[in-house]
């Protein structure tokens, strides 16, 4: 919560700048830059609505938790950073194809200045997100980071509009406007393709699963795999198997195993929300079904 409140006051005081910087020194990069900074605020605000959703234990009416809403509050900023990005582009275009190339306007110092704070602040902003959104496993703050990445490269692109144009090409300004457009509707498609693929059950990678193997298999009574499926709900680990052991032991045992390969999993991989661990009697030819 912290990291996303100072988030809003520093993308606030961000955005004034590079809007003061763009307006007085005539630089339409700059005052998309501006705009996608704003849209950074508003996103913010979906991020702290998103894990404070998330956040409460699981009830009656959610028995599996509330870990999704964090996808769904991905997808919500997905779809304001993609109207944005629209925005920002359109209003570009209108400019380098509404005016003629001579009559643009050549940019100042200022909204220069403003670009190079622009990038170093949002790289620091987007590097610093990152590493909680990690820390915590947080689907939305990881978004978050994404969306302060995206901000950065625009100000690279506006960086390069303004200077462009005060070497003696005005029409670079627009089309750097036009260009930061594109990244902003990028990194709206990789946010909502992320959550869109925690929201449906997508299966964890194919490293973590071989992990999971290779750790089930080394119990020393585990003698095969018959299945090892895994799905991800929201920024936590589903996981269904099914061991093969010794047929002639009995239910107690058998159920110790699964009671130690269950704490292993659970211990290796602090992800894992549920998992299923179901004993049948030794198949010599088991093996790993993705499904």
């Amino acid at each position: 919560m912290d990291v996303s409140i100072g988030t809003i006051f520093i993308n606030l005081l961000l955005s004034a700048i590079k809007l003061l910087a763009g307006i007085i020194g005539h630089s339409a990069a700059m005052i998309s830059d501006a705009v996608h900074s704003l849209s950074d605020v508003a996103s913010t605000v979906v991020v702290l609505f998103g894990v404070k959703a998330a956040n409460p234990k699981a009830d009656k009416e959610h028995p599996y938790g509330h870990e999704r809403f964090e996808c769904v509050a991905a997808i919500l900023l997905a779809g304001m950073l993609g109207l944005t990005g629209g925005g920002i582009g359109l209003s570009s275009l209108r400019t380098i194809l509404a005016r003629p190339y001579t009559e643009l306007t050549v940019p100042s110092l200022l909204p220069l200045g403003a670009a190079v704070l622009s990038i170093v602040v949002k790289m620091g902003m987007s590097l610093y997100t990152k590493s909680i959104a990690q820390k915590i496993n947080s689907t939305a703050l990881y978004a978050s980071a994404i969306h302060q990445r995206s901000d950065a490269l625009s100000s690279v692109g506006s960086l390069l509009g303004i200077a462009g144009a005060r070497m003696g090409f005005p029409l670079v300004d627009p089309i750097a406007g036009l260009i930061i457009s594109l990244f902003i509707v990028k990194s709206a498609f990789d946010i909502f393709k992320d959550a869109v693929g925690k929201m449906t059950d997508r299966a964890c990678d194919d490293k973590t699963v071989e992990e999971m193997r290779a750790l089930i298999l080394s119990h020393q009574n585990v003698l095969s795999i018959d299945v090892l499926r895994t799905r991800l709900f929201g920024d936590k680990i589903y996981v269904d198997v099914e061991i093969g052991v010794d047929g002639s032991i009995s239910l107690s045992e058998s159920h110790d195993i699964a009671h130690s390969v269950h704490d292993a999993l659970e211990s290796r991989f602090p992800h894992i929300k549920h998992c299923m661990i179901h004993v049948n009697p030794e198949n010599k030819e088991a093996e790993i079904h993705p499904f």
